[in-house]
């Protein structure tokens, strides 16, 4: 099974939100952990690499996939 990639900046929407109501988190560091910003809050977190696979629903928008 092929892992997703994830960069910098992406925006991913995680399965469950947070207490104050959003779902998006932008990337802001990646490795063996991912750290994650909120973008209803501001607030930061960082998860390990396993547990963030399995909680992104989906990649809301990619920072590389500009269109020129």
């Amino acid at each position: 099974m092929e892992r997703p990639e994830f960069h910098l900046n992406d925006v991913v929407e995680l399965k469950k939100p947070r207490p104050c109501g959003s779902r998006s988190w932008i990337v802001w560091r990646t490795g063996i952990d991912f750290g994650l910003k909120c973008q209803g809050c501001g607030q930061r977190i960082m998860i390990p690499r396993k547990d963030f696979e399995r909680a992104v629903k989906r990649v809301v928008h990619p920072e590389d996939e500009e269109t020129p």
